[in-house]
């Protein structure tokens, strides 16, 4: 996750969730990838490490376990780097090129001059964080999986000139790729303010579940109201455990018989008692700025170690050992 930026709901519904649920099953590994910040925000990198620090003690807050699973700094590990170079040797520009997302980021940001190899050539970095670890299995939001296609393919190729080195790894798709804005924009962005951070107050949260777009048409609570894309119901869906209430005000909604008020009163609440315990947790672990700290840099020795013997195989296969 790249530390642009405080962690909202968007990261919880999307990643956290999924990430917690995976120690259960899988040895994990999971970077903060203050690189892959660089490469939209090369311009002003003042705060790269400090929200590297504050988006690691959300993660631990959420659920994500030290004792279970591997979390580290992406430049940490400079192997990562060495990786990335040798594996853009034989991968062809249009390769790049042709990632859905290169195009529609640059068009989504155009204050920024992201005609520039850092930003072209992230795919592959990305690829490296994934084949460091001979992951076989990598979480992902459906807007990612095209990026771990082209993963997929860069290892094919580079194990056909290098021999059987690198492990070609799966997704595994989130339930719940991105929510959207509190706007009803596509997706919860740092950069339009349309989002709730895990770090906001009770009483931030429900100010803005209160302000939030739900269904235009309806002006009035007696009117029949549209459940299907609402942003409120959507969030329900994502946070309020109470299955049977959420039915409850789907059907009255639908029905004309519940107004915007009790909806969003009600997922406020439900937002809160998700977030609660998270917050609880990060004032804990901010409490010494160092448990955070010693956190990243034990998971990042602990990675280095692994990619130093994934290196020794690499350098092998190339056959650049001296």
């Amino acid at each position: 996750m790249r530390p642009t930026g405080k962690l909202h709901l968007g990261h919880l519904a999307g990643a956290l969730g999924n990430w917690s649920a995976l120690q259960d099953d899988y040895d994990c590994f999971y970077f903060v990838a203050d690189w892959h910040a660089l490469t939209s925000d090369y311009a002003d990198t003042s705060a790269v490490v400090a929200n590297a620090y504050d988006n690691a003690a959300d993660w631990i807050a959420a659920g994500i376990d030290p004792e279970r699973s591997t979390i580290f700094i992406q430049s940490l590990v400079p192997e990562h780097a060495e990786l990335f170079l040798l594996l853009s040797m034989p991968i062809p520009v249009p390769w790049l090129e042709r990632v859905p997302t290169y195009k529609e980021q640059q068009e989504a940001l155009k204050e920024k001059d992201l005609s520039t190899f850092g930003f072209l050539g992230y795919p592959l970095l990305q690829t490296s964080d994934v084949t460091m670890y001979d992951a076989r299995f990598v979480p992902v939001g459906d807007d990612q999986v095209a990026h771990l296609e082209l993963a997929r393919e860069v290892v094919r190729r580079f194990n056909n000139f290098f021999g059987d080195v690198l492990v070609e790894p799966q997704p595994l798709l989130s339930r719940i790729s991105r929510l959207p804005g509190l706007d009803g924009g596509k997706k919860m962005s740092k950069s339009i303010g349309n989002t709730i951070h895990l770090s906001d107050d009770a009483d931030t949260v429900k100010r803005k579940v209160m302000s939030m777009y739900t269904d235009p048409k309806r002006v009035r609570a007696d009117i029949p109201g549209t459940v299907e894309g609402n942003p409120v119901f959507l969030y329900h869906d994502a946070f309020n455990p109470d299955a049977a209430e959420v039915d409850d005000l789907k059907t009255r909604y639908r029905a004309g018989k519940v107004g915007d008020v009790e909806v969003k009163t009600k997922l406020a609440k439900a937002l809160n008692a998700r977030l609660d315990p998270i917050r609880a947790r990060r004032a804990d672990l901010l409490e010494d700025p160092s448990t955070v700290r010693d956190i990243l840099m034990e998971g990042s020795r602990k990675a280095r170690g692994i990619a130093e013997e994934t290196m020794e195989r690499v350098r092998t296969a190339v056959k650049l050992k001296y």
